[in-house]
C-alpha cells in the first residue's frame, strides 16, 4: 500500500501510528517475514509503535541526554535537543537499536583506533515536507560507530536485506563510507584478523575506484562492501557495470540484498519515485581483489560469503575512516526480501517527506 506522503507526514509530527502498522519500514519487514535484527535513525520511528529513544548527545562535560521520538511513529524531539545542546558543541554518542535486539551503535574504538563522533547540531533538515526539522549525521574523515557483539544479525553465509538513507552530495573517494554488517574486531584484531574477500557485507556510498571498480558517470553509487573492494557489480560486472547509475540528489536510498548465492544493490531518489536495480547477480569474482584474496594465509573468496555480524556506521570493516558522508537511517533485515517489499520500503521513506533546509542568513 502506497501511503500520500503529505498526509503521512502530518501524521509523523503529531507522534501518531502512520497509517496503521504495515506503513513504518520495520513494520512493513516484519510483515513480510524479514524482521529488523538492527533499526538507527536520528530522525524517526522505524516502528509505527515505538517512542523510545533514538539517539544519545554529549556535551564536553561528558553530561548526556538521550533524544527520544516525539510519539508512536514520531520524528525526533530536537527540542530536547537543542535545549540541552544550547552551545551547538555536542556530539552524537549512541545511535540506539530500535529493533528488540538491542545492537545500539557507539563510538567505534578498535584495535587502538579511536574514531571521533559526530557533532549533533552539524546537519539539520526538514522533514514532512519541511513542517519539522531533525538532525542527520555529517561525517568528516575520522569518524565512526560500531557494535562488535551483535545478536541476530547474519553470520556466515546467512542472508541479509540492508537498507540505508543517505546523502548523494556529501561523499568522496575514500574508504569507506559504510553502513551493515562487519568483522568483530574484539574477536579478530586487524593486525592478527581475517580480513580477507567476503568478511563483511555493507551499504557503501561514494566514489571509490577501488582496483579500478566503476559504475555509470561520476558516481556517487552505491555499492556493497565485501571487505578487499567496494564493488558496484558482480560476476561479468565485478570491474565496470554501466547499470550502476549515480545518485545525486541530497536524500539518497540504498539496499543492499545479500543472498546465500548472489546480491543485489537499488537505490533510489528518498524523496521520490521508486527504488532502481542497479545489480542483481553472482557475487564479485574474486581474482578483482588484492592478492586475489589471498590475505593473512586465508585463501577467501566471496562465494560463499563468511559475514562476522558486528555492525558499522561510516568507516570500512578494517578501521579505514578517511570517506565523508551523511547518514539519517538505516535497518537490517534477515533473510532475503522480495521486490515488493522494498517497493513498500521505498514508498515508507520517501513519505518521511526529506527536505534540505535553507542556508542561515548571514548577519
Amino acid at each position: 500500500m502506497r501511503v500520500c506522503c503529505c498526509a503521512l507526514a502530518t501524521l509523523l509530527v503529531a507522534g501518531a501510528a502512520a497509517s496503521g502498522p504495515s506503513s513504518a519500514p520495520c513494520d512493513i519487514l516484519g510483515a513480510a517475514g524479514n524482521p529488523c535484527v538492527a533499526a538507527h535513525s536520528t530522525v524517526r520511528s522505524l516502528y509505527a509503535q515505538y517512542s523510545g529513544p533514538l539517539y544519545r548527545v554529549r556535551r564536553p562535560d561528558n553530561s548526556s541526554a538521550t533524544i527520544s521520538a516525539l510519539g508512536p511513529g514520531g520524528f525526533a524531539d530536537i527540542a530536547a535537543q537543542e535545549t540541552f545542546c544550547a552551545a551547538g558543541d555536542c556530539v552524537i554518542a549512541n545511535v540506539f537499536d530500535q529493533s528488540p535486539q538491542g545492537n545500539h551503535l557507539g563510538q567505534r574504538i578498535s584495535d587502538g583506533v579511536v574514531h571521533k563522533m559526530v557533532n549533533a547540531s552539524r546537519h539539520k533538515v526538514g522533514v514532512a515536507g519541511g513542517a519539522h526539522q531533525v538532525y542527520g549525521m555529517w561525517f568528516d574523515p575520522g569518524h565512526g560507530y560500531h557494535i562488535d557483539d551483535t545478536t541476530g544479525v547474519a553470520k556466515g553465509n546467512e542472508p541479509e536485506s540492508i537498507y540505508a538513507v543517505m546523502s548523494g552530495t556529501h561523499y568522496n573517494g575514500q574508504c569507506c563510507f559504510d553502513y551493515g554488517n562487519s568483522e568483530n574486531t574484539r574477536l579478530q584484531p586487524v593486525a592478527t584478523g581475517d580480513y580477507a574477500c567476503g568478511a563483511m557485507e555493507a551499504i557503501y556510498l561514494g566514489n571509490a575506484h577501488w582496483q579500478g571498480n566503476t559504475g555509470a558517470g561520476a558516481g556517487p553509487w552505491v555499492g556493497a562492501d565485501l571487505e578487499a573492494g567496494m564493488f558496484y557489480g558482480g560476476g561479468n560486472q565485478t570491474k565496470a557495470n554501466p547499470a550502476n547509475k549515480p545518485l545525486t540528489t541530497d536524500f539518497v536510498s540504498l539496499h543492499l540484498k545479500g543472498r546465500t548465492d548472489g546480491f543485489a544493490l537499488k537505490g533510489g531518489d528518498a524523496t521520490q519515485g521508486a527504488f532502481e536495480t542497479m545489480y542483481d547477480g553472482p557475487r564479485p569474482d574474486h581474482r578483482s581483489a588484492p592478492n586475489d584474496c589471498h590475505w593473512h594465509g586465508v585463501n577467501g573468496s566471496y562465494q560463499p560469503m563468511r559475514k562476522q555480524g558486528a555492525i558499522i556506521l561510516g568507516t570500512g570493516g578494517d578501521n579505514s575512516n578517511r570517506a565523508v558522508g551523511t547518514f539519517f537511517e538505516g535497518f537490517i533485515a534477515s533473510g532475503v526480501t522480495s521486490d515488493e517489499t522494498d517497493d513498500q520500503i521505498q514508498a515508507s521513506i520517501v513519505a518521511v517527506g526529506y527536505k534540505t533546509l535553507p542556508a542561515p542568513a548571514l548577519a
